[in-house]
This record gives C-alpha cells, structure tokens and sequence, in this order.
C-alpha cells in the first residue's frame, strides 16, 4: 500500500515566508511539518510514500535524500545525534511524482496513479499533522470491517469554518462511524448537510484513480477529488470516521500553525 502526500500547492497563505521555503518545510516545533505526515504514513502500512511535488520546491526533495558527506562532518565533530537524524530521515522509502500545474487535489492525486497501481492507497494532506499515528489504523479497521469500503476521516467544526472544507451527508452506523450519502466541497453554511468536514485523511479504493481520470474541473475551476469520491458513491460504500480535535492538527493557517507548534512544545 502507497500513501500518497499531494504538496504542489503555493501555500499562499503563509507568503512571503513560502516564496523561498515550501509551506511543507516549514518547521513544527522540531522537524517539517510534512515529515510528520511522511511518517505517519509508514507508521500506518504503507510501504511507500510518494509525494507530489512542484520543480519549485526542491527543497522538499533535498530534506528525504541521503546526504553522507553532512552526516560524516556531523560525526567528526562528535554530534552524532544530529548525524543519526540527517541519516535516518534521508533512507525513509520516499519517491516524487511532479504536478506540472495547479489543477487541483483530485488532479494532484491523479499525478500518483501509475505509483499506487491497483491497490488500496492513502491520501494524507500535508497541512494535517497526525502525531501519535493512530488515525489511519483506526480507518483501516472501518474498512475491513465494511468489506474494505473507502474510509475518510471527519471532524465537527464551527459554522463559521464550514465553508472552508467538504462536508458529509449521511448516517450513523454505530458510534463515530458513519455511512457516506453526499460529499459537497465547501458549502455556504446554509447548504452544508452537517458540520462533519473533511479532516485530510483518506483511504481509497482503486476504483478512485480511474474516475478522477473524467473529473471536469468544479470548485474554482479545479479537478475536485471530492468530486470523484461522490461519483465512487454510486458506485460503492463509503464510510466516515469522526475524529475529535485531539487527535491532529491542522496547519493551514498562520494561527493554526502557531498553535499546533505550542502545543506539541508543551
């Protein structure tokens, strides 16, 4: 199983510090934001992860590549703790696939087909930071106990942030599981069938990569992947795991990134 991290994005809201430095690299209280995704997804069974990065950002290739000759000079002068990480984070079984235009989450996953080939795979954002890896096991157990139906992860959240994520539509099965009707991708607040928002956790069926294949650009003119997971809807069952806000993180916003380094230094 892949788990696949789409990072082309801008990060506009972080500019100007990511014009030179991805959003992705900016530090969370002691590493990159997007290590702790790279190692959630390991830690949860996937044996790879790939990344879909832009050209511009090199930096983040530079971070998982091996570099022996910083790890040497670290050793000479005796720090071989410093060593041992430069060492450890640049043999994690990262690979890149590249996104050549900004088309949207559903065309960056796209970017990672032929990677994942006709398995199972995750999707984990960038901006979401789960640090006690415990997240994708639990939606891993959702879907085999639903004959391994598509799993996301969901959060409730105020009416004023509604709008800012795809919401769900449906019932619940049994507690903090529920059966998926409808996704709709940010939703003015009077149209959001609940409060139950999209928490950057996913776990896909293959038959998501080949409908995200005749997707046609929805939401900002961009290739939705929520688009795609309500077209898998009709075709199979999709089901949620609510998740409660101290579980993760989200960093995608400069107040959001603040808070998530002072609690994880406390």
């Amino acid at each position: 199983m892949k788990a696949v991290i789409p990072a082309a994005g801008l990060g506009t809201r972080f500019l100007p510090a990511t014009k030179a430095v991805p959003k992705e690299m900016l530090l969370v209280h002691d590493r990159p934001a997007i290590q702790y995704v790279v190692e959630e997804g390991l830690a949860s069974g996937a044996d790879e992860v790939v990344i879909v990065n832009s050209h511009g950002k090199q930096a983040i290739e530079d971070h998982f590549s091996p570099d022996p000759d910083l790890v040497s000079l670290l050793r000479n002068r005796g720090k071989d703790a410093y060593a041992d990480a430069v060492e450890y984070v640049g043999n994690l079984p990262v690979s890149f696939v590249y996104q050549e235009e900004a088309l949207g989450l559903g065309h960056a996953v796209l970017c990672a087909a032929d990677e994942t080939a006709d398995e199972p795979f995750y999707v984990l954002l960038g901006d979401v930071l789960v640090p006690n890896n415990e997240m994708l096991p639990a939606m891993q157990a959702v879907s085999d106990a639903h004959g391994g139906a598509s799993v996301i992860a969901v959060m409730p959240v105020p009416d004023e942030e509604v709008d800012r994520f795809g919401v769900i539509a449906g019932e619940e099965v049994e507690p903090g599981v529920w059966k998926i009707e409808k996704l709709v991708e940010k939703p003015p607040l009077e149209e959001a069938p609940t409060n139950l928002a999209v928490f950057g956790r996913y776990l896909l069926t293959p038959r998501v990569m080949k409908l995200l294949r005749d997707v046609k650009p929805g939401v900002g003119g961009e290739i939705q992947l929520t688009d795609a997971l309500d077209a898998l809807l009709r075709e199979e069952e999709m089901y949620a795991l609510v998740v409660s806000p101290e579980d993760g993180f989200d960093t995608g916003t400069r107040e959001s990134w603040l808070a998530t380094n002072n609690a994880l230094a406390s």
